[in-house]
């Protein structure tokens, strides 16, 4: 791993994704999660201040990056319930089968090489009745934007860590055997020429 993904790129993803508009994002959807929760893509534990502590129980802090992991410590011991943190080293999320309340999934979707099957382990993991609970940036409705999206995102992915502008993410979700109970989208406040990194879906979705 380069100067660049070790060191620049991690404080790029955290300055981005810690941004105003994003953490105005997050209060909407951490409070719905409950139980013992998966977060995926934990990253530096921006996630972690707006959990409801009276309704979680645990949570699993699924990250690939060791960098971003170690950025996460701070957070994860100021944290009001129990983190197990957990290191992805495999495909395979390291959890049993129908073992967690609640999946949490924000501004990771993009990243994920094999997304597909990476939800569809998440809907393993989910025990009857729970729910995956997401908020991403994706494809833009309006073709415009996406037609930008599309020549832009070959060097976004190599300047921002595999990020990926122009994934259809309730596509994706259905595609892994998840049924969308709620959705909303919107464009994030910002300049018009970032139209096209802020077009987000969140909302909730069950095991089909």
């Amino acid at each position: 791993m380069g100067f660049y993904e070790r060191v620049v790129l991690p404080r790029i993803i955290d300055a981005a994704c810690g941004s105003k508009p994003v953490r105005y994002q997050r209060r909407k959807v951490v409070p719905l999660a409950q139980g013992r929760v998966l977060e995926i893509g934990v990253g530096s534990g921006l996630n972690f201040p707006y959990y409801d502590p009276d309704k979680v129980e645990t949570v699993f802090a699924l990250e690939p990056s060791a960098a971003m992991l170690a950025r996460a410590q701070p957070r994860i011991a100021a944290a009001p319930f129990p983190v197990e943190p957990l290191v992805l080293e495999g495909e395979r999320i390291p959890l049993d089968d129908a073992s967690v309340d609640t999946v949490l999934v924000t501004y990771t979707l993009c990243t994920i090489p094999q997304v597909v099957p990476a939800l569809e382990g998440m809907r393993r993991v989910l025990k009857p009745g729970g729910k995956l609970i997401f908020c991403e940036h994706g494809l833009a409705p309006d073709p415009g934007v996406a037609r930008w999206q599309t020549r832009l995102n070959p060097i976004w992915k190599r300047i921002g860590g595999g990020c990926n502008l122009n994934r259809d993410i309730p596509a994706l979700v259905t595609a892994a055997g998840f049924r969308i109970d709620a959705l909303d989208t919107m464009y994030l406040p910002g300049p018009k020429l970032m139209r096209f990194s802020n077009f987000n879906y969140w909302g909730t979705a069950s095991p089909a």
